[in-house]
């Protein structure tokens, strides 16, 4: 049998390192296309260097919320610090929109004065560089996510997939202006990738907001939550389900309802099965179980799961 502390403690190194990898990558990005940018005075390239800050901005918020999701519960937050990662997601979507709205204004600016674009070839292989760099980076992230799980390191490898497209664009951007004589697609595709990050700011204020408003976990993992407490023959019914996510931890709660002359041990004995099975079904969530005698009047019942689901 698997030592669980062991293996916690080895999921908790490896998400710490992906963090330390993704900062270091971005950190080295930042500085090459830097570099590049000074070098070429491309728009595009700009947005590049831009979208390598937000990363690197991205992985130490990352990275700290993966140092908050692995400290304990305490005395003064019994339910975790799991609240850290949205309220640092908030301040990262301003931090996107900031940056987005600055490159607009840039772009526009190059849009009505359009300029030339110095030494191509530094910036494409630059870009190339970028690619190879992070197409690695995320191979050991999809790594880390196989081997733990971690909703964290997902959603920071979401980043540098996206890296990859703003990247490929950025060379054909460099390749219509140096080789076709074509100057405004500098701007133009720097217009495309500001549009990209406030779309991004969009869904991570969305989804901070959701956490921090405790909004109920999506509806196909209410009813999987739901057919698996109707699964065990000793549940006649349940009511008052109530699930909400704080960081990677969900938290999860529901009445069951129980044959009103079982004992308080067969109780006891069903409720940690239902409880063991949610738990098997999503790891590290906070399961809570109350027993009801079935028949509990004005009672807001769940529905019963769809026939032939367990």
């Amino acid at each position: 049998m698997t030592d669980a502390p062991a293996s916690n403690n080895a999921n908790g190194r490896l998400m710490r390192l992906a963090s330390y990898v993704a900062v270091s990558v971005a950190l080295l990005l930042i500085a090459v296309k830097l570099g590049a940018w000074l070098l070429t005075g491309s728009v595009a390239l700009l947005s590049s260097l831009i979208d390598s800050v937000l990363d690197a901005f991205a992985s130490i918020v990352a990275f700290v919320a993966i140092r908050q999701a692995l400290t304990p519960a305490d005395k003064e937050h019994r339910f975790g610090h799991g609240k850290a990662e949205p309220i640092a997601a908030l301040g990262q979507a301003a931090f996107i929109v900031g940056s987005a709205l600055f490159l607009s204004v840039e772009a526009v600016r190059r849009l009505w004065s359009p300029q030339p674009v110095m030494q191509q070839e530094i910036g494409i292989a630059v870009m190339v560089f970028s690619i190879v760099v992070t197409l690695a980076l995320v191979a050991f992230q999809s790594h880390v996510i196989r081997r733990t799980g971690s909703l964290i390191v997902s959603a920071d490898s979401l980043h540098y997939k996206g890296d990859l497209l703003i990247n490929l664009s950025i060379i054909a951007s460099l390749v219509l202006t140096g080789w076709f004589d074509f100057p405004l697609a500098d701007p133009v595709f720097a217009l495309a990738i500001a549009g990209y990050l406030l779309w991004n700011a969009r869904g991570i204020g969305g989804q901070a907001l959701d956490m921090l408003m405790d909004r109920e976990l999506p509806d196909e993992e209410r009813r999987e939550i739901l057919a698996l407490a109707h699964a065990h023959p000793g549940v006649l019914g349940v009511h008052d389900l109530r699930t909400r996510a704080a960081g990677p931890i969900r938290f999860i709660q529901m009445h069951l309802e129980l044959d009103g002359s079982t004992s308080l041990a067969e109780a006891h004995e069903i409720a940690d099965a239902v409880e063991a099975k949610i738990e098997a079904a999503f790891p590290g969530a906070d399961v809570i179980v109350h027993q009801d005698p079935h028949g509990i009047p004005d009672a807001p019942r769940e529905p019963n799961p769809p026939a032939g689901v367990a």
